[in-house]
């Protein structure tokens, strides 16, 4: 099936190369004419493990290619996927919608022959029988059809997510619109028992509402992980021991200094305002932002603390930027409020991840990046792991010891065994053990 993808981000370019890698001939569109010139040659502006070469892949056997060109592309196309930006609006914390709607309206000119519009962006409930409304007022004359497919890509994993879903969501209305989308996914699910169909709107509130309640528990076991410490118990094993709970699962239970990303702050936020507009109170909801709001200072505090004195001048080194590993995403990270408050108190901070420094020196201020982890720590009076990075599961802490000025370890993510930090002779501080 030829399908048009607009928007060559993260969702949109993972989409559209995994749709390509799946059989269907895929052309991707962007109005950034550097980023499409460098997709031509085979480079990609972000980091997701397998992507680039997949890219590379797909273009050389020619079912995935890129353009400016939207009218042509989209002209050509049997489905059109609108997969651009849905940041947070400044100021008041909706989704801007901006993109949705400027993509909107250049495809509805560009329509040819029926043409199923996919929303692949992230929008609130409703939104999509306004696009509708809004395309057909610009092209009346149009055959279009309308669905919406949230994705549920997590950054790291996307390819294998996108591969071997859990579940497809589809919102639509109507058999035309359905045998489409059905062809499309065929091949991850030939039988159609991934496939998932409801109405658009609900599609829609199943993308927030999944996300919300993820965020929720991951707020959830870093309040237990508060508990644990105050009566002396470690959220490690607490953590696996509801997480064996078929009904809860391990997933998403573990403590550390927050979430952060492109997804979830946004989306919580966006679930939270749609609310209230309604009249409705989403207090579970709002108690998770505002208590992840506070966590990323609260575990910043640890560090003062595991020192045992003022913060003034002391060098604290910083591992790991990302709000994740295996991303070079800087959006909404712990480490961005964990460094503020450290020089907020007049700490001095060296910071390395392995793929986030570029994006991070444009969101920070007079920090030193090093060129590794042992680099970071020269002279350090803590060593502080934000990030859960493979690189720094294996860290040799006998040199690290012999380096450093005080031999402190602040383990936001839990990744290493206190006692034997501990044996090594390095004051070691978790979260929640």
């Amino acid at each position: 099936m030829r399908i048009a993808v607009i928007g060559s981000g993260y969702v949109g370019l993972v989409s559209g190369t995994c749709f390509a890698d799946i059989g269907h001939e895929v052309i991707c569109i962007d109005s950034n004419a550097e980023k499409i010139a460098a997709l031509k040659r085979g480079h990609i502006s972000i980091f997701e493990p397998g992507l680039e070469e997949l890219v590379v892949k797909n273009a050389a056997a020619g079912r995935l290619t890129f353009t400016t060109d939207l009218a042509a592309a989209v002209g050509a196309s049997q489905a059109v996927f609108i997969a651009v930006g849905t940041p947070s609006r400044a100021g008041d914390g909706f989704a801007d919608l901006s993109h949705v709607y400027e993509a909107s309206r250049q495809v509805a000119r560009a329509v040819q022959d029926f043409t199923v519009i996919v929303m692949k962006s992230t929008v609130p409930v409703g939104i999509g029988a306004e696009i509708e409304r809004l395309m057909c007022d610009v092209n009346p004359q149009a055959s279009m059809g309308f669905a919406s497919n949230p994705e549920f890509l997590r950054e790291g994993s996307a390819i294998d997510d996108f591969m071997r879903p859990d579940r497809i969501v589809l919102g639509l209305d109507g058999p035309r619109v359905k045998d489409v989308m059905s062809e499309i996914y065929r091949p991850l699910s030939p039988d159609g028992a991934r496939l998932f169909f409801t109405s658009r709107s609900n599609a829609e509130l199943v993308k927030y509402a999944a996300n919300a309640f993820l965020a929720m528990k991951i707020t959830f076991i870093n309040e237990m992980a508060d508990l644990c410490e105050a009566v002396g118990g470690d959220v490690n094993d607490v953590a696996k021991g509801i997480g064996l709970d078929r009904r809860i699962g391990p997933q998403f239970l573990r403590a550390g200094p927050g979430y952060g990303g492109s997804c979830f702050p946004k989306d919580t936020l966006a679930l939270m305002n749609t609310a209230r507009d309604q009249g409705v109170a989403l207090r579970l909801v709002e108690t998770t932002i505002a208590v992840n709001g506070q966590r990323k200072r609260s575990v910043a505090r640890r560090v003062g603390a595991a020192l045992g004195s003022g913060l003034r001048g002391r060098t604290i080194a910083i591992l790991g930027l990302t709000f994740k590993p295996d991303t070079d995403d800087m959006r909404d990270a712990p480490s961005l409020d964990i460094i503020r408050y450290l020089q907020d108190q007049g700490a001095n901070i060296r910071a390395y991840d392995p793929e986030g420094m570029e994006t991070a020196r444009k969101l920070t201020d007079h920090v030193t990046f090093a060129e590794n982890a042992y680099d970071a720590a020269e002279g350090a009076s803590a060593l502080v792991i934000v990030t859960e990075w493979e690189a720094f599961r294996n860290l040799d802490f006998a040199k690290l010891k012999t380096i450093m000025a005080d031999p402190v370890l602040v383990d936001l993510r839990n990744i290493h065994d206190p006692g034997t930090l501990r044996g090594q002779g390095f004051r070691y501080a978790g979260v929640g053990r």
